[in-house]
């Protein structure tokens, strides 16, 4: 499948994709929240996109999958566009509250200003500074991390998937995201989406509340590494790969950087595949 990410001049995302099944082009449009705010409507849920979702290529590809859901399902959704900023995260865990500050009284003053209720995001660390962390600011807002929204969708019997699918006689593992697990207790709804899919689930040895961090968490992702013998997400790539899986499912945009430099550091990329759990069930129901 080959896709592009495309922009109008009123700054409407769209995506043209072509689907190697039909062979037809496809082209979804997502409205921006100022978009519908002119047209005087209001979508049923915003998609926080987020700094990785936006900018990092391979969780563009997240991003496309999730969107591909959302379209598929018919749900009536909007972005913020360029509107969006950093929720903050990296600069309040490395320290700097001002700069922290700042950008959350902006994120804030436009999400008010459309009278956002509920939020919906693929990244843990933009689910816990929207749910936890933006409340002491005025930030009041029902956030909805991408693997408990599309577990809803499955309990709803909106997302079903044929017995006997793709991933029939695959292992796959499951990486708890820190923002995601421990943060937010959040350790089932994933797991959830992962069973509909028919393969085996495998745990790591260290899963669940003692999951060991990929390394970066904390605002780490961006800094040199620290005096060691092992780097973090090296050690848990180890972990991932003793399992015998043939995929390891991920929540989160930053586990994603960490797991692929360390899958490929281990000459296994051709071997093991990194997917995020919106993939896997875009690739389930032929949506990529």
């Amino acid at each position: 499948m080959a896709a592009s990410l495309l922009y109008n001049p009123e700054g409407v995302e769209c995506y043209r994709y072509r689907k190697n099944k039909d062979n037809l082009i496809m082209e979804i449009k997502i409205p921006t929240m100022a978009e519908m705010a002119a047209r005087g409507e209001e979508p049923d849920v915003l998609f926080w996109v987020g700094c990785a979702g936006s900018f990092d290529q391979r969780a563009q590809k997240i991003t496309k999958a999730f969107v591909r859901i959302l379209t598929h399902l018919e749900i009536k959704f909007a972005i913020l566009g360029t509107e969006e900023s950093c929720n903050g995260d990296p600069a309040r865990r490395a320290g700097n509250e001002f700069v922290f500050q700042m950008m959350a009284a902006n994120n804030i003053a436009v999400l008010n200003g459309y009278n956002v209720k509920k939020i919906v995001t693929a990244c843990p660390h933009c689910f816990n500074m929207l749910s936890n962390e933006y409340k002491e600011l005025g930030g009041n807002y029902e956030v909805i991390h991408h693997s408990v929204f599309l577990q809803n969708l499955i309990d709803e019997g909106r997302i079903t998937l044929k017995e006997g699918g793709s991933f029939k006689g695959k292992k796959i593992t499951y990486h708890d995201s820190c923002y995601l697990g421990r943060a937010n207790n959040i350790y089932e709804a994933p797991r959830k989406v992962l069973e509909l899919l028919d393969a085996e689930l495998v745990e790591m040895k260290r899963s669940r509340k003692n999951g060991l961090c990929c390394g970066a968490g904390g605002a780490q992702v961006f800094k040199e590494p620290e005096r060691g013998n092992k780097e973090i997400y090296a050690e848990r790539t180890e972990e991932a790969l003793a399992t015998g899986a043939n995929i390891i499912a991920l929540a989160c945009p930053f586990c994603m950087t960490m797991f692929s430099t360390g899958v490929n550091e281990k000459d296994k990329d051709q071997d093991v595949k990194i997917l995020d759990i919106a993939e896997l069930i875009a690739m389930a129901e032929d949506l990529i």
